[in-house]
């Protein structure tokens, strides 16, 4: 299993040709993961929170979509949420990506797509075929 560390990274979405590369910033330490998007007024990109299998928006300034993710990458759920909501967890969620609301229709990320996330020159998951 890979251990996963704070940092910068790059969020791959769709195959060779038609690839959608997102600048990605990382929270995996406890810490990070819990402060999120709060405090801010939008976000370039996305923002990884792992291991995670549910958020919330209390306190948030901005709507933001949400992808759960499985343990190979696979979106299992987009969900938008507005400031002020509690997501509801997802069983076999490992990870997930938020992004402002609307980023994820543009990107072409919905439930069934795999992405490839990287970080450090290293990657894992697969983009989708």
């Amino acid at each position: 299993m890979r251990t996963w560390r704070d940092g910068e990274g790059t969020l791959t979405v769709g195959g060779d040709a038609g690839a959608r590369r997102v600048p990605l910033r990382i929270a995996a330490s406890y810490r990070t993961r819990t402060q999120g998007l709060l405090g801010q007024d939008g976000i370039e990109g996305a923002l990884l929170l792992t291991p995670a299998g549910s958020v919330h928006t209390f306190r948030m300034r901005f709507a933001i979509d949400v992808a759960y993710l499985d343990r190979k990458f696979t979106v299992l759920a987009v969900r938008t949420m507005k400031p002020g909501r509690l997501g509801l967890p997802r069983l076999r969620s490992r990870h997930v990506v938020e992004a402002e609301a609307g980023a994820m229709e543009r990107w072409g990320l919905r439930p069934g797509v795999r992405v490839e996330l990287r970080a450090a020159g290293t990657s894992w998951g697969r983009p989708a075929l």
